[in-house]
């Protein structure tokens, strides 16, 4: 019987979790659009006053909130599971963004290009045949 009540509270449990991870999805849609939309005005109104590095920014940003979704999306398609190279991917991305936005510090700088390299070296290992799980 406590078997029964185990099966249940996951099945509740999972059912919920897929609903906010939906509920997520959709959150993260409205900003990719709000950000679409800002990168549009932002290169069409593009002066002097606009810097470079804050268009890449916002370009990095977009793309994390577009890898977020993807990972939404595998989720579902995985049978809720969410696979571990696309967290690679994400961190991969925000440290490059954390790269762009803060560079005085070279020692700082090549910590986080270290932090790149262990990452890369993690997705080729996870990308192994024998290692892989989707």
């Amino acid at each position: 019987m406590k078997g029964n009540h185990d099966n249940y509270a996951s099945i509740f449990f999972q059912r919920i979790l897929n609903t906010m991870i939906f509920f997520l999805g959709i959150i993260l849609s409205l900003f990719l659009v709000k950000k679409t939309i800002f990168l549009i005005q932002s290169l069409a109104l593009h002066d002097d006053k606009t810097s470079y590095y804050y268009l890449v920014e916002g370009i990095l940003v977009y793309f994390l909130y577009f890898e977020f979704l993807s990972l939404v999306v595998k989720y579902f398609q995985n049978n809720n599971h969410f696979p571990l190279r696309y967290f690679i991917y994400i961190a991969v991305t925000a440290i490059v963004r954390l790269i762009i936005v803060n560079h005085e510090e070279p020692m700082t700088t090549f910590v986080y290009t270290l932090a790149i390299l262990t990452l890369i070296i993690s997705l080729l290992l996870a990308n192994l045949r024998f290692v892989r799980d989707d």
